[in-house]
């Protein structure tokens, strides 16, 4: 539980527009789908931003974004926000060094919590992120209430990801560029980990040795800002980002 704040003193502009950006990055990449979203700590104390529930996520415009209180009501937009929205209100309640949170569906992600025996292990370097610390959360439904959400907070406690049985992933981090860097991260693992289950031979996952070995040479705010502009300059050679974005989300911009 020992993030410190990244994020600049950034507008609401600034924060919508890093959102809708990341959250197109992720569909690209097929973290995200149909459904899952991604949030960040307003400006304005004891609010997030984060999508409308019904919105397209491969299409999200900044000025769609919505801001949300931590009861879950919605501040100022025009649309419903997400049902899972108490997800990130009571991630955000009981983690004030969390500046970003990201739910999403991915499938090999959730086979770690239908295998017996198959369990989140950091096999890459940036995963020690994680280390062997990612919780299963059983309850499989939508965290549709703020009780649920508060239960699943219990279960995530000072880790930076959790598993939802059967349903998907939360992932926490400092601010929207470090939480791109996260998600990339943590589908490579377990993609990786998954295949490497299927060798038939002893896994040799990363000791805790080596996990703390990573963490103390590795500068987590240089690793993400280089992901985050290398991320951003893919998705305007795809068309997936108009270019005036990258301009404006471009570290030093």
């Amino acid at each position: 539980m020992a993030d410190a704040p990244a994020r600049d003193d950034l507008s609401r502009d600034d924060l919508a527009l890093q959102l809708a950006a990341a959250t197109r990055v992720l569909v690209q990449h097929g973290v995200l789908g149909y459904s899952g979203h991604l949030s960040v700590r307003g400006p304005q104390p004891g609010t997030f931003l984060i999508q409308p529930g019904d919105d397209g996520r491969d299409g999200l415009e900044p000025g769609r974004v919505l801001t949300v209180d931590l009861d879950g009501g919605l501040v100022t937009g025009d649309a419903q926000p997400p049902i899972e929205r108490f997800i990130h209100s009571e991630l955000y309640r009981a983690r004030p060094d969390v500046g970003a949170v990201a739910h999403f569906h991915h499938d090999v992600s959730t086979l770690l919590t239908l295998v017996d025996g198959l369990v989140f292990r950091p096999l890459k370097n940036h995963s020690s992120r994680w280390g062997s610390d990612v919780p299963v959360h059983p309850d499989l439904t939508h965290i549709r209430t703020p009780e649920q959400g508060r239960q699943l907070a219990g279960t995530l406690g000072g880790s930076h990801a959790a598993m939802l049985r059967a349903h998907g992933q939360v992932l926490v981090a400092e601010d929207v560029p470090h939480l791109l860097a996260d998600a990339v991260h943590f589908v490579e693992n377990t993609d990786l980990l998954v295949r490497a289950a299927g060798l038939g031979q002893p896994l040799v996952p990363l000791s805790d040795a080596e996990v703390t070995a990573f963490r103390e040479s590795f500068s987590r705010p240089r690793h993400a800002r280089k992901l985050w502009a290398y991320h951003l300059g893919l998705a305007e050679r795809a068309g997936v980002i108009p270019p005036e974005w990258v301009r404006r989300l471009s570290p030093g911009a």
